[in-house]
């Protein structure tokens, strides 16, 4: 259930949020309060080859997690980057498009509604094969290390 509410942030309507302003998230260390994002605060940053990525949250669960969270939109045909591995848990929540995943070795196709989970050191890789830009939540458990 809670991941289909995490799902559903990027259109829950503005007059029903009421966050506070964004902390900087290399700042947010210790997540112990609540707390409620409008998806209209959450800044774009612009990457290479026409993806985005709207960072949410980052820091340490008062159960000793840690947890980040972005939105990544990635235009048609791209890739956000090669197959790789890291040492961190990941969800994808997938909000509009359609993706094309390798996980392990094994081939897929997730659209709108869908969800990815990729396990610590697992290599993967995604790319949007629709024709319209993909949008999707990812959610990172774990330390976070990139494994050669």
């Amino acid at each position: 259930m809670a991941l289909a509410a995490f799902a559903s942030l990027g259109s829950l309507s503005a007059e029903a949020q009421t966050a506070a302003p964004r902390e900087s998230s290399k700042s947010e260390h210790s997540l112990v309060h609540s707390r409620i994002f409008a998806y209209d605060k959450l800044a774009p940053h612009m990457a290479a080859k026409g993806w985005e990525s709207r960072p949410v949250i980052e820091g340490t669960l008062a159960t000793g997690e840690f947890v980040e969270v972005h939105e990544t939109t990635l235009a048609p045909g791209q890739m956000p980057h090669p197959p790789h591995r890291h040492t961190h848990s990941e969800f994808l929540l997938i909000r509009e498009g359609r993706l094309s995943v390798n996980s392990d070795g094994e081939d897929g196709l997730v659209e709108a509604g869908g969800v990815i989970f990729t396990a610590s050191g697992v290599l993967h890789s995604l790319k949007n094969v629709g024709d319209v830009p993909a949008k999707y939540f990812v959610v990172a458990v774990g330390m976070q290390k990139a494994i050669a």
